[in-house]
């Protein structure tokens, strides 16, 4: 394989876990989980398998309770079959000499009473954020949440260490934090979407708070060297997120802070949407945050391969986690290595049961032979 390419160079982790190169494979919903369980199966082996030239692979967010979840056939990490479904998944990735994490998620607000008995979504505060949820029935209007006590707060973080707890006995190489995407994490950062007035809201401190103290219960099961975590700062009129003149310094605070930790690393997305006519938001994410933390730093969302070499040439990145690519491409490092073409996704199918959309993408080897 060509190495010249800065994607294609091997990196090494915090805890010293050497990934093979900086082709990271991003998560992605994908919505296979189509039994009563919400385990992996092994359409999830293989997809993941075959994928498995990436130098990392993060798995789609998988839910770290009943309470956290959001989206039909999604997969979860709180129930000893889910477990046992994920073992499948990392042995097969590790076969393939493959590295994978684990994305632990909770949605918070975006999500409705269908999947709760009847029962409120939880949020920090008892904001709608307006959006639609996909249900078993379609999808409905969100409602406006239950902003949740302390208690409840205290028990999601008991959750998000249980889940990677189960993490670490499904095999997987580390987990990273799903603190992004308007999910509920990134709901407590946001001071749209954070009206609080206990410890847990009002200042950037105390709306960060939360993220700092599942870290900090993580690493009572797991080394912290196995954590990662994702953010997306300059988010904005997506999943009803709304953001404002603190929504920088908050994510500046956050990551400085971040350098107290050993982590694995921090996976940043750039905008979603064009923020250039927003004064106080960032057009360049990964340019503005590098020079704040001190360690592997991470970059999503529109990045092709001359773009991803670029980014870690200029020194803004060290490893590119690529999303749609990867639906479609399942070789996409050697893809890139061999400067293929790379295939078109069936849009159609990114949220379908079965595999078709999921796992009949051919590569590179099989199109030769065909």
């Amino acid at each position: 394989m060509n190495n010249d390419q800065a994607l294609l160079k091997p990196i090494s982790l915090a805890g010293g876990l050497e990934l093979k190169n900086r082709v990271w494979m991003a998560p992605m919903t994908r919505s296979r989980a189509a039994n009563p369980s919400n385990k992996p199966f092994d359409i999830h082996e293989k997809y993941y398998a075959q994928r498995a030239s990436a130098g990392l692979i993060i798995t789609e967010g998988s839910q770290v309770s009943k309470k956290a979840v959001g989206y039909i056939n999604t997969p979860g990490i709180y129930s000893a079959a889910q477990v046992e479904g994920w073992k499948g998944v990392t042995k097969a990735v590790h076969d393939k000499d493959g590295k994978i994490f684990i994305q632990l998620w909770h949605v918070g607000r975006i999500s409705h009473p269908d999947f709760h008995g009847g029962d409120l979504p939880l949020a920090p505060s008892a904001i709608n954020p307006h959006q639609k949820s996909y249900t078993p029935e379609g999808f409905k209007d969100t409602v406006t949440p239950k902003e949740m006590t302390r208690a409840e707060i205290k028990q999601t973080i008991q959750d998000f260490k249980n889940a990677g707890k189960n993490a670490m006995e499904a095999g997987f190489d580390g987990i990273e934090i799903h603190s992004s995407n308007g999910y509920l994490l990134h709901q407590f950062f946001n001071a749209t979407s954070n009206t609080r007035r206990d410890e847990y809201g009002g200042s950037i401190e105390n709306r960060a708070k939360i993220l700092f103290e599942i870290i900090d219960a993580l690493k009572e099961v797991m080394p912290e060297q196995k954590i990662g975590l994702r953010l997306n700062p300059s988010l904005n009129g997506v999943f009803g997120m709304e953001a404002d003149e603190e929504t920088i310094p908050t994510f500046e605070y956050i990551v400085e802070k971040l350098n107290s930790y050993d982590l694995a690393y921090l996976h940043l997305s750039e905008p979603f949407s064009d923020v250039s006519d927003i004064p106080y938001l960032v057009s360049e994410i990964a340019k503005h945050f590098r020079p704040l933390f001190k360690g592997t730093l991470v970059i999503n969302a529109g990045f092709d391969q001359e773009k991803g070499n670029k980014v870690i040439e200029e020194g803004y990145a060290d490893a590119v986690a690529f999303g749609t690519l990867y639906i479609s491409n399942p070789d996409l490092v050697e893809r890139f290595a061999e400067h293929a073409e790379l295939a078109s996704p069936d849009k159609d199918r990114y949220y379908t049961p079965g595999e078709k959309g999921y796992t009949d993408y051919p590569n590179i080897e099989e199109l030769k032979v065909g």
